[in-house]
């Protein structure tokens, strides 16, 4: 068969409702999974919406353009669907309350009283066309207004407003051509009919695509709480632990910088919690803009900060004067700073230990100076 016979034959319509399934079992299957691990509304309405989509277009293949009651169960199913669809897409940046709820249920009460249309002209005694015409008219042009409502109403409060708005664009332009096909033109102009289904086929990817980049936004979201200190922004003690292990591991001749704000307890107890937290905040912003290019920085605990450094032009003690002299500068406080360069046979706990010894011997000699890390002043420390 040739393919423009299979875009504007009589197989159409059943061609890209098949097409159309195939996208819906593919997000089916992701908003599913998704509610099960997660059980957020925003994947039960989408998911719920979705099979009412498939439903819809599985009625219009075993219609196969025929109408009758096949065909108007589909129509009230387009309305339906595309209602809970769009309330899904509201529930995914947002909580829904009871305000929603009953927009939503009074939206699918309209149109299926708007569907009634077709009952009540199925008994019209004109001719068929007239009969066709009068029949869904009245939910096709309910579609403008829904999607004028959700342009209105959804819009701002969608994290992904401008690929949501292009979906609605396309939405628009499919039902307007729909309506060109079914009451200006007639089969005449069978393009219209298949442009038409192609804006669908569109929409449906737009659908797709808001829901994948949601579900990367709260993965990437959610690995960000995992490895990372919620106050400072820096790396948790875990995760930097983890990769200091692996590079050791590697055998990478990596170091380790160790800073320690003076006198944190003292500004805690006299300046209150909230001074000493704006000046961890202004010191782990200092450590990860100097350590971006050459390494990574992290949160031990308390006012405790280190840097590894990985690479290896980097000179570590220089990189640890910059830091305390910025610190100095910038943060209203000042740090004791020690590093240590890894060795042959040590370990993430035993290198972080060496630099925190070396930071020990700048506090105990003045503070706000640098030290660096000699097995001699371990032998002093220990003895």
């Amino acid at each position: 068969m040739p393919f423009t016979e299979l875009l504007l034959g009589p197989l159409s319509g059943i061609y890209f409702s098949s097409l159309i399934l195939m996208m819906l079992i593919l997000m089916l299957a992701m908003t599913v999974r998704l509610f099960l691990s997660r059980r957020k509304k925003a994947y039960f309405s989408l998911s719920l919406s979705l099979l009412v989509v498939m439903a819809q277009h599985m009625l219009l293949i075993l219609a196969d353009g025929s109408g009758g009651t096949l065909g108007y169960l589909a129509l009230l199913l387009k309305a339906v669907s595309f209602i809970l669809l769009n309330l899904g897409i509201y529930q995914l940046y947002n909580a829904s309350r009871i305000r929603q709820y009953v927009l939503t249920y009074t939206a699918i009460g309209l149109a299926f009283l708007l569907s009634l249309l077709h009952v009540v002209f199925g008994g019209y005694g004109g001719s068929p066309e007239q009969v066709l015409l009068l029949q869904d008219l009245g939910v096709e042009l309910y579609m403008f207004l829904v999607l004028f409502l959700c342009h209105q109403w959804i819009t701002p409060f969608v994290g992904q407003w401008g690929r949501y708005q292009t979906g609605l664009t396309l939405y628009f332009i499919h039902q307007l051509l729909l309506v060109a096909h079914r009451y200006l033109f007639g089969s005449d102009y069978p393009l219209l009919s298949a442009a038409s289904s192609c804006f669908l086929i569109l929409y449906y990817a737009s659908l797709f695509l808001i829901l994948f980049e949601r579900v990367v936004e709260l993965l990437q979201a959610t690995y960000n709480r995992s490895i990372t200190d919620a106050l400072t922004g820096m790396y948790n003690r875990r995760f930097f632990m983890g990769r200091l292990e692996q590079y050791l591991n590697h055998g990478v001749p990596v170091s380790v910088i160790f800073t320690d704000i003076d006198n944190f307890k003292k500004l805690n107890d006299t300046q209150g919690h909230e001074k000493g937290d704006e000046a961890l905040k202004k010191v782990a912003r200092i450590l990860m803009e100097l350590s971006e290019e050459v390494g990574i920085s992290g949160r031990l605990g308390g006012e405790e900060m280190v840097v590894m450094v990985t690479d290896p032009d980097a000179h570590a003690g220089e990189l640890a004067e910059a830091i305390r002299a910025r610190v100095e500068a910038e943060a209203g406080v000042t740090v004791s700073v020690g590093y240590s360069k890894a060795k042959k046979g040590v370990n993430a706990d035993s290198l972080v230990k060496q630099a925190d010894e070396a930071m020990y011997q700048a506090k105990t000699t003045g503070k706000n100076k640098v030290c660096k890390f000699t097995r001699q002043k371990q032998a002093l420390v220990n003895g």
